[in-house]
């Protein structure tokens, strides 16, 4: 019995009477959803529509490769989430880090679709667009760690890592209800009106969403984890201090190995669309539909991936994973190139496959890593440093490889070696059981 099943079984049996773990990992799942959609209606955006937008001067590639490193500007801000909100997650509390971080989120994305564009306030708008950028990484960034905790915390102990895909789901969920909004939107509207004000609407409808997830989160009860912690005193005083002076070499590795997956997830949900529609001049609503389709197989692949590593082990589940994002980096793009409508469904129902076969598991594996006085920042810490050198480069580097190169081949191959790096992290976290105290 490792550790942390000790501790659950010690503390579940006060819990469970009032806590269903079901309805924890359901209210993650929600209100991480809604936290995504935020964050990938501005990577829609960016792909569509800033450009023009907010740096006009620019010709259509350059202007994507601008909007996109706006998008790669929130990626930075990541890690502070994790660092500020791992902190007060670990001292004060789960369940009010995630409210902090909805709230955050949901505000940031408001006033994106209130923002005035270039042609109305200058070279204020993309800067503003920037720091309203740098607010939604803050919040996302803090989201994370706390949503699987909590999922985590409350699980029986032989189905940790299925509770733990609950707000891993969340990711492909947001994206679908983005891509959903976005496709709706383009389909309705004209290019001409989408860029005038079509493209606000999923930025404002964003308070809606807010509000029902503050709902759900406010609803739920703190991690018994964390009680147990706190009853005991045993909170540390500056936690991320303790990650980094005795589980450094975890948070890289850990890094490491979702760096890879990061980068091929952004490109499946980015890069794709604009260079298919803008490269290959494919239509932008089928391209859409593909993507949605795939981010719905991500979803449903998800939990059944994490029921086998509850049952056979994550290190299987997860290698035979993440050998298989090896061969579909390579495959990608040249699949997409034949412009073929059915070679791209495929090129992306593939992708979508071995994303959610390696994404899954992570939030439970990530969670085991450290003990429960440093676990959110920890957890966080190795997954924001892992979003930085996955997918807050990747649209970037796909973009500018394209630009300097005029081929896909050498976004295949940097797409390749992250998906290398990936497997020989994996294999080294999944090496030997890890589960420090509590």
């Amino acid at each position: 019995m490792s550790p942390l099943d000790a501790h659950q079984g010690t503390t579940r049996r006060t819990s469970e009477r009032t806590v269903r773990p079901i309805r924890v990992a359901m209210a993650s799942f929600i209100g991480t959803a809604v936290e995504w959609y935020d964050y990938f209606i501005y990577g829609m955006a960016a792909a569509l529509v800033f450009g023009p937008q907010f740096f006009p001067g620019f010709s259509p590639l350059a202007g994507t490769l601008a909007s996109f490193a706006t998008f790669s500007v929130g990626f930075l801000a990541r890690p502070i989430g994790g660092v500020v909100m791992g902190h007060f997650g670990d001292r004060v509390g789960r369940k009010s880090m995630l409210v902090t971080s909805l709230m955050l989120m949901g505000l940031a994305t408001v006033g994106i679709g209130l923002l005035p564009t270039y042609a109305t306030i200058g070279v204020w708008a993309p800067i503003l667009l920037v720091l309203l950028r740098l607010l939604q990484g803050v919040g996302v960034g803090g989201e994370w760690g706390g949503a699987v905790l909590m999922a985590v915390e409350h699980a029986p102990p032989r189905r940790r890592t299925f509770y733990g895909s609950f707000p891993q789901m969340g990711v492909p969920g947001g994206f679908v209800l983005a891509s959903l909004v976005y496709l709706v939107m383009t389909a309705s509207l004209s290019p001409e009106t989408m860029a005038g004000w079509g493209w606000r609407v999923p930025f404002l409808a964003s308070a809606v969403l807010l509000a029902v997830g503050l709902v759900i989160r406010l609803s739920i009860a703190e991690s018994p984890a964390f009680q147990e912690v706190k009853a005991a005193g045993r909170q540390e005083r500056l936690p991320v201090l303790v990650v980094l002076r005795k589980n450094l070499k975890q948070v890289l590795v850990a890094a490491g190995a979702f760096a890879g997956n990061n980068a091929l997830g952004y490109i499946f949900m980015a890069y794709l669309l604009s260079y298919t529609t803008t490269v290959l001049e494919l239509d932008r609503g089928t391209i859409l539909a593909f993507i949605v389709a795939g981010s719905a197989v991500w979803l449903v692949v998800t939990p059944i991936a994490c029921l086998l590593c509850d049952r056979y082990g994550a290190r299987p589940v997860l290698l035979f994973g993440s050998a298989g994002q090896i061969v579909w980096a390579a495959a990608l793009f040249p699949l997409v190139n034949t412009a073929s409508p059915a070679l791209i469904l495929v090129a992306i129902i593939g992708l979508a496959v071995f994303l959610a076969i390696v994404y899954g598991p992570l939030a439970v594996l990530f969670a085991e890593l450290f003990s429960a006085e440093v676990r959110y920042s920890g957890a966080s810490l190795g997954y924001q440093l892992g979003s930085i050198l996955g997918g807050g480069l990747a649209p970037t580097v796909a973009t500018a490889l394209y630009v300097t190169w005029n081929s896909t081949t050498p976004i295949s191959a940097y797409l390749t070696v992250m998906a290398v790096v990936c497997l020989a992290c994996l294999a080294h976290l999944t090496r030997r059981t890890r589960v420090k105290r509590g």
